[in-house]
């Protein structure tokens, strides 16, 4: 190979000492075993986001301040996704994945025992530390033991349970606070995270990578103060929380940290983010586009249960029931991906999918009690529908471009992008909603949510002209679509 690592760095082979299994049937066991984690963190995210109304009683907290039972996790998953890239090639990638996992189990238990929203945050930040370390590790051991040409398979199976979990979690989650109390939503992630564990073990091989050095402990800290400040202003910005001089010495201080990281990562060989990986523009498009979808759909597990649930009077059970329909539009997405991507590339499905997101994901703002159940269920399977559609795309042109030695560092800077957009998404649509009712303290109604889906839904929309900026060839290695313009 004539591609080599950067001179500094010590020789070795680029490729993984254990190759990817020859057969398709023990690839799809892996990537299947793995994939438990994501299928946990989904149910666990998707149960609580159905439970924000009950937990805001519990806790006789206002429920928009639930917010942060979302965030909280998500912030974690930002600040420590960067640890497991380097904790993955040092200490090996099943290794790291059984450990984080086990903490992630260890943050579920507790997150039952919680008391009020405080201690229900701490806990979550905890759990989030378990998801930082497992997820990215989990798409690292599949990206990095496949071949480019079946990368597209295997994510596809990789995402398989993924999908399974938001499908699961709504109703699973309006049972449970049916038949019993809210704890159980978190305690249930213990039995399926034990079957994975062991899955785990009995099927992903050890994975032996390149020593990466040194931790980057600078690099960390100044990296994590600004993804804290920049989603802590987010966070508080508008609802009293914090005042303002504070708010604006919190940006200062993220700002500063953000340009001295910039400033000392030019100087290093494996900085903990590479953000030279933004050259690659199939990186560059799918970071900055997921982004803006994030910020406008982030908002969405948020903001939906309080609008059937509280602002319409629907019971856990029934808008648990309701929603199920949009895991069933991401769970029928899959092999239509696939099969589209070939078709038209990647640039023409992500402007497509991605804009039909952005309108389906603004509709909810104009349900009301009259709104039949139906067409809320129509609705919200094409909205997961498009959205997987365009998730699926923009996950895999990512790493199109990116050569086997950089996989890693791709693989993490993506992970710590997708949350702080998902952070940034939820403290948006809730600021809307604060903004929209003006601070007051009353009863939630549907016209509340009209400007937060439809604020959400035009920031989806700031998507269309990264992707269209995109060459119509631009990952045709994975995707198959040879065609030299659209059709």
């Amino acid at each position: 190979m004539s591609d080599l690592p950067p001179a500094q760095q010590t020789p070795r082979p680029p490729e993984p000492v254990v190759p990817p299994p020859p057969q398709t049937t023990g690839s799809r066991l892996a990537s299947l075993a793995v994939a438990s984690a994501l299928f946990m963190e989904f149910i666990d995210s998707t149960s609580l986001s159905t439970a924000l109304p009950t937990l805001a009683k519990a806790f006789d907290a206002d429920p928009i301040h639930l917010k942060l039972a979302l965030t909280s996790y998500i912030l974690a998953l930002a600040v420590f996704v960067p640890v497991s890239g380097w904790a993955a090639e040092r200490f090996g990638a099943r290794r790291v994945f059984l450990v984080a996992m086990t903490v992630f189990l260890t943050g579920s238990v507790l997150n039952g025992f919680s008391t009020s929203l405080e201690q229900l945050v701490v806990f979550r930040i905890i759990q989030g530390m378990g998801g930082a370390m497992m997820t990215p590790v989990a798409r690292l051991i599949v990206v990095g033991s496949t071949p480019k040409e079946k990368l597209l398979t295997a994510m596809g199976w990789f995402t398989m349970p993924a999908l399974v979990g938001p499908l699961v979690g709504p109703p699973l989650a309006g049972f449970v606070l049916e038949v019993a109390d809210w704890p159980w939503i978190f305690w249930l992630n213990v039995p399926v995270g034990l079957l994975g564990m062991a899955a785990v073990m009995r099927f992903v091989p050890h994975i032996v990578t390149p020593d990466p050095g040194r931790f980057d402990w600078s690099g960390f800290a100044l990296s994590a103060v600004a993804i804290c400040g920049v989603v802590a202003v987010a966070e508080t910005a508008g609802v009293g929380l914090i005042p303002w001089p504070a708010q604006l010495l919190i940006v200062a201080i993220a700002m500063a940290c953000a340009w001295g990281y910039l400033h000392m990562a030019r100087r290093k060989v494996r900085p903990i983010l590479d953000l030279g990986l933004l050259r690659h523009a199939t990186f560059r498009a799918s970071i900055l586009g997921g982004t803006f979808v994030r910020l406008g759909i982030g908002a969405g597990p948020f903001l939906m249960p309080l609008l059937l649930q509280v602002a319409l009077g629907w019971t856990p059970l029934q808008a648990g029931t309701v929603t199920l329909a949009g895991g069933l539009g991401v769970l029928g997405a899959r092999p239509f991906a696939a099969f589209m991507l070939k078709r038209i590339g990647f640039r023409a499905q992500l402007t497509l999918f991605v804009t039909i997101t952005a309108v389906l994901t603004a509709l909810p703002g104009f349900f009301t009690a009259a709104t039949p159940a139906a067409l809320i269920m129509g609705l919200l399977f094409a909205a997961g529908f498009a959205r997987s559609n365009q998730f699926i795309s923009a996950n895999t042109i990512a790493f199109a471009d990116i050569p086997p030695e950089k996989v890693a560092a791709a693989s993490t800077l993506q992970a710590v992008c997708q949350q702080i957009g998902l952070a940034l998404g939820i403290s948006f649509g809730g600021l809307m909603l604060h903004l929209t009712r003006n601070g007051a303290h009353g009863a939630l109604t549907p016209s509340d949510f009209t400007l937060p889906f439809v604020a959400i839904g035009a920031v989806t929309l700031l998507a269309v002209p990264v992707y269209l900026a995109l060459d119509p060839k631009a990952g045709a290695n994975i995707s198959g679509h040879r065609r030299g313009e659209e059709p």
